[in-house]
């Protein structure tokens, strides 16, 4: 069944959070989850990739050779991941120091391939935006509140302003990976619970869920088109 452009711009945000129900990106997440500010650089940044790389390669779809279609993801990709790091140097290298590696490693993130591989080259370009445009708010919002738990618990404080620190003793452990995976956990078993399951339920685990299937040759050749 064909989507609407309104279900293409909100189903990443809940039904297929790319974090929470794909699980898609999870190193990112828990490595940059410490700080809220770190969450929306790092969110952002992956919706300015995920959208432009997704209107790039459903514009050039049809001259695409179908055998060096993973090569040319990657140049398009990392394209727009340069853009994005360069304008983050020179506008916020606070937040370019803080992100780390995990900003330039947007080119190999499995989110950015997945909507790629599974919707940009099947798509028309506003449907491809459209979709890039949801799945990078599903991960921002993601991470915004997975990062602000942390933090909040962590170091009492919630986009650098001061809120439990001078009440409680922050939990350290909440800074490190430990801290990480809990409130990860925590946030699947919450979405599940409050959905009834219905945002988790997947219809088939089949490698047609996986973004390298085609490659690996498990999709038909003519549903790619």
């Amino acid at each position: 069944m064909k989507r609407s452009k309104l279900s293409l711009l909100t189903v990443g945000i809940i039904k297929e959070n790319p974090v929470l129900v794909l699980v898609l990106g999870c190193c990112p997440t828990l490595a940059v989850s410490t700080m809220a500010i770190n969450g929306v650089g790092m969110g952002l940044a992956t919706t300015f990739v995920l959208t432009g790389s997704n209107i790039a390669i459903s514009l050039l779809k049809h001259v695409i050779p179908d055998k060096v279609r993973i090569p040319c993801y990657i140049v398009i990709i990392a394209t727009f991941t340069t853009v994005i790091q360069q304008i983050v140097k020179a506008y916020a290298p606070a937040i370019d120091q803080a992100l780390g590696i995990f900003l330039p490693l947007i080119v190999v993130n499995c989110i950015v391939f997945a909507r790629a591989e599974l919707f940009a080259f099947r798509s028309s370009v506003f449907d491809s935006a459209l979709d890039g445009i949801g799945m990078g708010l599903g991960f921002t919002l993601a991470l915004v509140i997975m990062s602000s738990i942390r933090e909040i618990l962590g170091s009492g404080t919630w986009f650098g302003i001061t809120l439990t620190a001078d009440l409680i003793d922050p939990m350290t452990i909440m800074m490190l990976a430990p801290g990480g995976f809990f409130v990860f956990g925590v946030m699947i078993a919450a979405l599940n619970y409050f959905t009834k399951g219905k945002a988790v339920k997947r219809k088939s685990f089949g490698c047609e869920g996986c973004p390298s299937a085609a490659a690996c040759g498990h999709l038909r050749k003519e549903e790619v088109k």
